[in-house]
């Protein structure tokens, strides 16, 4: 067993080993290999770097590392040579690859041709930007992501060397009080969704009665287009682990899980070998470095359920039982796993609790507003040009979010959804908006775990609706009333629009339905199930309108209301969308006015969307109905 004198001379060795890393000799190569970057690429771009080494003989070191922040750029490889900063080159296809390092590293040409940006001073070089000047992250804060993409996620060391350890080294010279205290001042909020006080949640565990007390780290990322804890966990694990042993030390806790999809394969093998390292340096277990703090993790891998990321559905499904939410009092911080006080921490809540026992509460509190301080994680997806891994102080305006950083569409923005499946639908009216709890509830939108998706003018809010309550009522667990069957109705109401057969007194019935879920839903999920309809409703009547008055989608998707048509003054013949058709519902000569036979038409799109002359229109498909009361 070691001590607290052992871990600072681990800590001395990481801190070397790190510096020799900086200093090397040798070409050091970073690989994105994270979940989007393997998406994209990245292991079979590692091949082929690897090959070119192999083939020259050249002695040099790969690093895999976790996504850094810009997946549109995926794969990314960066390299560094001896003596000089990290410089990094985008979308590097195996081809590629080769090319670069047979340039850059065989034959040293100290080129900076093809690279995007660097890592070092700005006197480094006049051709590229630094990579943190990069539109899309110079107006991030990056608190809890300062380590991901930028050291081998799989290295106990590099966490070390990076500052580690130190957040749980304050904690433990501190009374488990003084602690929530801090956290406290610090005014942290849980960052699962509701937005609750950490500490707030903490007292009430640690002053609740019994020995044995839980800690649960909740990885269960359900939203579509939500990537948020399972990017942290695989580019910093030990990051959400030092924040779980701090949270322990400090409620009391001596039994921790870590509930995470399986779907998460790479998350859940870098979070064992993390936990294998912290037992061998004697971080977790007995005695943990002769404090006589106990403490053990394990991992639960879930099976999926949308519905297990609320609290009780979640303890449930650890207990074995079906995954369904209970009512409450009493809350799981009293009574929860096996009926024993247990708190529920999102992974990054937890990963941010190191940065402000090792920074104290004044640097934390310089970053957000009064109320929402602090930093926080988003996944920006969707029609914007700069799509990622985001993060950013609380209280920044939807606007900076979109088009500084995401770069804006390429079409004109119509809508962004908060927060997931449970969030809201925001029109361009809201686009100077602050990003913080209070505000977006105004609105009928939730901050949710950190979800954005950027819609243009070719996205149906009505569909959009439809999408996300679909989801909604195929993950409900159907254990209340209102969630079972209003769902059920008002996917119902909504295909019935979708498809040309909506009437005008559907809308009043669509809004008045979701109402009654939201008010009479068992669980938080249940009651925030409606927000997509409510707030499309809200912000985008006049769509709804179009559907029902004018049997038409002007957005060309909801295919039994709208036909194409191709406009003979506009199209120039270029025959793009000739090619495309894949139904050869298109014809005409090169250089000449195309037609369309409507009758062969599939509505794939691809004619739409390849259109540089906005030749192709949309027309609505059937009679309009009369005009609505």
């Amino acid at each position: 067993m070691v001590n607290w004198e052992a871990l600072q001379t681990q800590r001395q060795c990481a801190e070397k080993t790190w510096y020799e890393l900086e200093n090397s000799p040798i070409p050091i190569i970073y690989i994105g290999a994270a979940s989007c970057g393997r998406a994209a690429g990245a292991l079979e771009t590692l091949d082929a770097a690897q090959k070119v080494l192999d083939n020259a003989q050249v002695d040099a070191k790969i690093i895999q590392v976790g996504c850094i922040g810009p997946c549109y750029l995926e794969p990314l490889l960066d390299i560094r040579m001896p003596g000089q900063p990290r410089v990094s080159y985008a979308k590097v296809t195996p081809a590629r690859a080769e090319k670069i390092i047979q340039s850059v590293v065989v034959e040293g040409s100290g080129s900076l041709r093809g690279a995007i940006a660097h890592f070092g001073p700005q006197e480094f070089s006049q051709e590229i930007p630094r990579f943190f000047d990069l539109p899309m992250l110079k107006s991030q804060k990056r608190v809890v992501l300062k380590n991901c993409g930028m050291i081998d996620p799989e290295r106990f060391d590099h966490y070390l060397a990076s500052g580690g350890y130190r957040g749980l080294e304050h904690a433990m010279s501190m009374k488990p009080e003084e602690v929530i205290e801090t956290v406290g001042l610090a005014g942290l909020r849980g960052r699962g969704g509701g937005g609750f006080p950490t500490a707030k949640k903490w007292e009430v565990c640690r002053n609740s009665p019994g020995e044995l007390k839980y800690l649960i780290c909740n990885l269960d990322e359900g939203d579509p287009g939500a990537f948020m804890n399972r990017s942290l966990v695989e580019g910093d694990p030990h990051a959400v682990l030092e924040g779980m042993l701090i949270a322990a030390y400090a409620i009391g806790a001596t039994r921790g899980y870590i509930y995470i999809r399986a779907e998460y394969p790479l998350a859940v093998e870098r979070l064992r070998k993390a936990l294998n390292q912290l037992r061998e340096y004697g971080l977790l277990g007995t005695d943990i470095l002769g404090t006589g703090f106990n403490f053990d993790i394990k991992v639960k891998e879930g099976a999926g359920a949308y519905v297990c990321g609320e609290e009780t559905a979640l303890i449930a499904s650890i207990e074995g039982r079906r995954g369904s939410p209970t009512t409450r009092p009493p809350f799981p911080a009293v009574s929860g796993l096996h009926g024993r006080p247990t708190v529920i921490n999102n992974a990054e809540t937890l990963a941010t609790l190191p940065h402000i026992l090792a920074n104290g509460v004044d640097w934390y509190r310089q970053f957000g507003k009064p109320g929402n301080y602090g930093t926080k994680i988003f996944s920006l997806v969707g029609k914007v040009r700069h799509s990622g891994l985001i993060e950013v102080p609380l209280g920044t305006p939807l606007r900076t979010i979109i088009e500084e950083i995401g770069g804006g569409t390429p079409r004109p923005f119509k809508a962004i959804q908060t927060g997931g499946p449970s969030g809201g639908c925001l029109s361009a009216q809201f686009l100077d908006l602050p990003m913080d709890y209070e505000s977006l509830a105004e609105v009928g939108s939730i901050m949710g775990s950190g979800g954005l998706i950027v819609m243009d003018e070719n996205t149906c809010v009505v569909d959009l609706a439809h999408y996300f309550l679909t989801f909604a009522q195929n993950e409900s667990c159907g254990k209340c009333t209102p969630c079972r069957l209003g769902t059920y109705q008002l996917l119902n109401l909504l295909k019935r629009i979708k498809s040309g057969e909506g009437e005008p007194s559907d809308l009043n019935l669509l809004q008045s339905l979701a109402l009654t879920v939201q008010k009479t839903a068992l669980c938080g999920l249940g009651q925030n199930i409606p927000n997509p309809v409510l707030t499309t409703l809200r912000y985008f009547w006049g769509d709804y309108e179009t559907h029902v008055r004018d049997r038409y989608c002007s957005a060309a998707i909801c295919t039994d209301l709208f036909s194409f048509e191709i406009d003979p003054v506009k199209c120039t013949g270029c025959g793009r969308c000739l090619a495309a058709c894949p139904v050869g519902a298109i014809t005409g000569s090169r250089r000449q006015p195309h037609s369309l036979n409507v009758n062969l038409c599939i509505q794939c799109r691809q004619c739409y969307e390849l259109c540089t002359f906005e030749a192709i229109r949309v027309l609505p498909a059937v009679q309009p109905m009369p005009e609505i009361s």
